[in-house]
């Protein structure tokens, strides 16, 4: 059983980090270029084919979690064992620490370049957006924010669980990871203006946390009036949402699951 959590653990940690090393890793490629070397459309693009690579990494082993709000949901609504939620999470921002640190050490001439070594949070130099989420200044981080990352992280679930429901029509094998990566580039093209679509609490808590650690300092959880608790439970409440609503809507009214509530009435 040891055996079993621990390569469980490390696939979450390994999928993770090969989804935040190539997410961050683009975000840094546009902002310390300029937009010379991507734009938007290119931080897109790279989020969804650093899913694909994520879930590729860690599917086989776990189903490629790679988020908290996932997890979470697959607990309350497909039994998940909830004494791995935990564990799961840990992995996963540990993961999104690792990699945040490999894209801090290569583009770290780039970014001293760019910020002439004062790291900045917030501003024309600003920096720490390319590791975390900070929101746009008009957003409110009640109820704004918090819509937000409720609705993005509901529409990524409820699709998840669409595409991963084989009594639906789900993915055809082995291509899910892409589905789920093209879902993130739709997610990102719709509702990554306000705050910039974290929809994931390790993605975003694991690069905060090495900013305030690497030379941003405690600016980062005080930034945007104290945004950083945002995309860590808003997230979870959309994840729980996304799957209840696929549910209500789908998942319980397939024949065989009518036939289960009949059989146990």
């Amino acid at each position: 059983m040891r055996k079993d959590i621990t390569r469980e653990l490390l696939a979450e940690f390994l999928g993770t980090f090969t989804l935040i090393v190539f997410g961050v890793g683009v975000v840094a490629q546009v902002v310390l270029s300029k937009q010379t070397a991507g734009t938007y459309l290119s931080i897109n693009i790279a989020w969804g084919l650093a899913v694909t690579m994520g879930c590729y990494v860690a599917a086989g082993v776990t189903g490629a979690h790679l988020n908290p709000a996932v997890t979470l949901a697959l607990a309350a609504h497909r039994r998940f064992p909830w004494s791995k939620v935990l564990p799961y999470s840990f992995a996963q921002i540990a993961g999104a620490f690792a990699a945040s640190a490999v894209v801090f050490v290569t583009y770290h001439e780039a970014l001293g370049v760019f910020d002439g070594g004062a790291r900045q949070v917030l501003g024309p130099q600003g920096t720490a957006g390319i590791w975390a989420t900070y929101p746009q200044p008009f957003l409110s981080v009640f109820p704004g924010g918090v819509v937000d990352q409720i609705v993005g992280t509901a529409l990524l679930v409820a699709v998840i669980f669409a595409i991963t429901d084989n009594r639906n029509s789900p993915a055809p094998a082995g291509l899910a990871p892409v589905v789920v990566g093209l879902l993130v580039v739709l997610i990102g093209a719709t509702f990554g203006f306000n705050s910039g679509y974290a929809i994931n609490p390790a993605r975003d808590f694991g690069p905060r946390l090495f900013t305030s650690l690497a030379g941003w300092g405690s600016e980062v959880f005080r930034a945007g009036n104290g945004w950083w608790w945002v995309p860590i439970v808003a997230p979870c409440i959309g994840g729980i949402v996304g799957g209840w609503v696929y549910d209500a809507c789908i998942g319980h009214h397939f024949p065989d699951r009518q036939a289960a509530v009949r059989a146990e009435a």
